[in-house]
């Protein structure tokens, strides 16, 4: 009885089947090397394979890649997120650095005005810098640093690098009160450079602005004449700038011509200004001393006549023609 052929028996068995069957595959292996090296029709049916098989590869593959593409387009959106949070943060440091220097800057020029201006006066000035300031509609004031501690009275003329800003008016230990040349309580005797013509300037309560209200009718006085100290009354030395005139009209009197003018210092800027000390003495007439009686010793006694001694007549000398002298 034949026995039947087990399911699992290799291709290539050990029988003459066997070994035909393996002198094929290899006689047919050499013929198609053979054909694929001198005509190339594996290559070309690798071609074709692979232009039928692309599209399925790439489909395949789509998942991973859009993952990969993700992942990049959201790992690039946050470093370029923090980048550009970072480059916000150095900008505002470096605006915040060079608005900094700006303000050194624009401070040390102010500084360097103020030197400036006591080397080329040969002042005698002490530097202050403000520290407060009250522009109320009816007074105008600045707050220094310096006060009674550091030398400051009261009557002092502060100034800046452009023109005189005002003087001072209160003293305390360690600050001092400045007024205004616009307050409306505040007046300084100019000159117009132009023309020598002596007036008061007042301050007005639109706060910006000086009222020159009495200038005469025939005055030769226009728009853009400077305004210099005059020095009378000894407060403010002369040929300090004040102001310079922007609009010359009649007064409400109709007796008078009434000017504007504009401050020449800094009123609203200025963070550093000077105090002078050398200033002139205020002119006018001296102090009347107070009434002194005779000495205690040469008081008279109790009781005794208060009348003066008699005074001998004057003796003239006959010889020359000089004036008599008491003896």
């Amino acid at each position: 009885m034949a026995l039947a052929r087990e399911e699992n028996s290799p291709l290539f068995a050990g029988s003459v089947a066997g070994t035909l069957r393996l002198i094929f595959y290899l006689a047919l292996a050499m013929v198609l090397m053979v054909l694929d090296h001198r005509n190339g029709w594996l290559w070309r049916l690798r071609y074709n394979a692979a232009i039928v098989v692309e599209p399925i590869y790439r489909l395949a593959g789509l998942p991973s890649a859009g993952m990969r593409t993700l992942s990049v387009a959201f790992s690039d959106r946050k470093s370029l997120t923090e980048q550009n949070q970072r480059l916000r943060e150095d900008l505002l440091l470096a605006n915040a650095k060079l608005n900094r220097m700006a303000a050194v800057a624009e401070q040390n020029q102010r500084l360097k005005g103020l030197l400036d201006t006591q080397r080329s006066l040969e002042l005698n000035v002490q530097l202050a810098r403000v520290i407060g300031v009250d522009m109320g509609t009816s007074r105008h004031r600045l707050v220094l640093n310096r006060g009674d501690r550091d030398g400051v009275k009261q009557g002092q003329v502060v100034i800046d690098a452009h023109g005189v800003i005002g003087q001072i008016v209160d003293v305390l230990p360690t600050t001092a009160v400045v007024m205004l040349v616009t307050d409306p309580n505040h007046a300084v005797p100019v000159v117009i450079e132009r023309t020598g013509l002596r007036t008061v300037a007042y301050g007005s309560r639109e706060g910006d602005q000086l009222s020159l209200p009495n200038v005469p009718m025939a005055a030769d006085v226009k728009a853009g004449d400077k305004l210099l100290t005059s020095g009378l009354g000894g407060r403010f030395p002369s040929g300090f700038p004040v102001g310079e005139i922007r609009s010359v009209g009649q007064s409400a009197s109709g007796m008078f011509l009434e000017a504007r003018a504009r401050p020449t210092a800094d009123i609203d800027r200025s963070e550093d200004v000077l105090l002078l000390h050398d200033q002139a003495e205020p002119v006018g007439p001296p102090i009347p001393s107070t009434p002194a009686g005779p000495p205690a010793g040469l008081a008279p006694a109790p009781g005794s006549s208060s009348a003066p001694p008699p005074v001998s007549p004057p003796v003239a000398n006959p010889s020359t023609n000089a004036p008599a002298v008491q003896p």
